[in-house]
């Protein structure tokens, strides 16, 4: 392993994994990707509520998002990697989840990606999708997943 991505997540088991990534990446010297990717329809959620805050005068950029994505993978890298001595470097995006953690393994070479998977039926994968099988099928590298 040499370029690893952890996708952030707000759950336990997104923590543990990121703890997992980090003490792996750490034990072989390779560099690890903290991603957060916010939803478009998490994006428009917000910028809609905070539009509807009577005077406040704030208009909520994607800019502003892929920000707020890049520091929540820095907060979680921070709290859960503080006794591991790894390099991490956050990034946040705004898309589909399963786009941008492709994309970004492709664009930075990764080699490696750790994802937190949730428990489903196989027909609600057939019925819903499932990101985390679609990058264990797409990646052409190693998929270490963590369920919940």
């Amino acid at each position: 392993m040499d370029r690893a991505i952890a996708v952030v997540e707000a759950s336990d088991s997104a923590k543990s994994l990121v703890q997992e990534a980090g003490e792996l990446a750490a034990g072989v010297d390779a560099e690890l990707i903290l991603l957060h990717v916010t939803t478009e329809d998490e994006y428009s959620e917000r910028r809609e509520s905070m539009a509807s805050i009577p005077d406040l005068d704030v208009n909520y950029t994607i800019d502003e998002a892929v920000d707020g994505a890049r520091k929540f993978a820095t907060d979680i890298g921070r709290d859960v990697l503080e006794d591991v001595d790894v390099e991490t470097e956050p990034v946040g995006r705004i898309g589909d989840k399963g786009d941008e953690v492709l994309e970004l393994a492709a664009e930075r070479d990764a080699d490696h990606i750790f994802v937190a998977g949730r428990k489903r039926s196989p027909t609600g994968k057939a019925i819903f999708g499932d990101v985390t099988q679609r990058i264990i099928l797409e990646f052409d590298g190693a998929v270490t997943v963590v369920t919940t």
